[in-house]
């Protein structure tokens, strides 16, 4: 849940505010927004960053929050590819104009020179060079995170971004090594996560998050993310997180006719069939909104994680509610102390669901 509120990539008072708001709510792990890994990598002018090491101080005390309130600190690091240099969603999310008063716009990379929608600027397509500066970047990103305090890594490489880019046909038509084939599609998405994993301690959670699918006529399929599942798996990728979407524009509006139609728990099927295809623990998201509802997904073996966003954002105690709904706390025993004391002496005014 991207918050679009740093400066030069520096961590910021909401930053602080929003981590220790969301991190005592009693999740096992809280996962800090995607941090750029370039200072061109970034979607907006205000995305956190990890491209250098004046980052690490701020991020550190997003970690140490996150561990005071008993989570483990876990991080996503990212490249925005042609989707960079954007406005904020709420100023429009459009390409920013060369000169946007102080956040003018800056040149945008891809793995083809392929403009995500018509009568947008195409990115520049990276060349060999290009390709292993990045590599090195998201490597470097990786040791940063990990002297910062964070025990888990989340790779981005979905909904259109970077290393998105490189996987989908829509937006790779190299005829080098890096196109053409599924094979060489992976190529470098593959090469980043290998750098990433052997950049991080070993005790260290590498997760990758995927769209498992575009959503897009011609696009990426699920088929081909259990192939790059598995290839991760090999790698010593712990975790495949499974989105889908946003490789023609926001993963959440598209009106293909093959676009993803959401509903409750609409990803999870993609997070099953790559779990049990690739023989690789994944992590399940979706419009997971109920206790319940997640307890069936891991109590039927479709995922090992469940991961909660824009309803955390609803209700930052959802997990400590989400135990109480499943019968695990009756006495508001998880909760903080400062909480839960008076809580367990509240007399019962009906039933206390987690989506209130």
């Amino acid at each position: 849940m991207s918050q679009y509120s740093a400066v030069e990539g520096k961590v910021q008072p909401w930053h602080r505010e929003h981590t220790l708001a969301q991190a005592r709510g009693g999740a096992a792990a809280f996962m800090v927004e995607a941090s750029a890994v370039t200072r061109d990598g970034r979607g907006t002018w205000g995305d956190l960053g990890i491209w250098n090491d004046n980052h690490i101080e701020g991020l550190r005390e997003l970690a140490d929050i996150i561990a005071r309130q008993g989570a483990i600190p876990a991080i996503q690091i990212g490249h925005a590819g042609r989707k960079a240099s954007t406005q904020r969603p709420w100023e429009g999310n459009r390409p920013l104009a060369a000169t946007h008063g102080d956040e003018p716009a800056w040149p945008t990379l891809g793995a083809d020179a392929i403009p995500i929608a018509p009568g947008m600027d195409a990115p520049r397509r990276l060349d060999a060079d290009g390709l292993a500066g990045i590599c090195g970047a998201f490597a470097a990103a990786a040791r940063r995170a990990a002297k910062a305090g964070y025990r888990m890594v989340e790779v981005h490489a979905a909904h259109g971004y970077l290393l998105h880019s490189f996987l989908s046909p829509l937006s790779n038509r190299r005829e080098d090594e890096y196109g053409g084939s599924l094979e060489n599609r992976m190529r470098f998405p593959l090469a980043v996560v290998r750098a990433v994993r052997d950049a991080l301690p070993a005790d260290c959670v590498l997760s990758v998050r995927i769209s498992a699918v575009d959503g897009a006529s011609g696009g990426w399929t699920l088929a081909d993310s259990i192939e790059l599942a598995r290839r991760f798996k090999a790698l010593g990728v712990d975790i495949v997180d499974c989105s889908s979407g946003g490789i023609l524009g926001p993963a959440t509006a598209s009106t293909d006719p093959q676009a993803v139609r959401r509903g409750p728990g609409f990803q999870v099927p993609f997070a099953n069939a790559v779990k049990h295809e690739a023989g690789i623990p994944t992590l399940a998201v979706g419009l997971i909104v109920q206790a319940s509802q997640a307890q069936a997904i891991l109590a039927e073996n479709k995922a090992d994680l469940i991961a909660i966003g824009r309803q955390a954002l609803v209700d930052p105690h959802w997990p400590l509610r989400a135990r109480r709904e499943l019968g695990l706390d009756p006495d508001y025993a998880a909760w903080p102390r400062q909480y839960g004391w008076w809580l367990a002496r509240r007399p019962e005014t009906g039933p206390q669901t987690s989506n209130r």
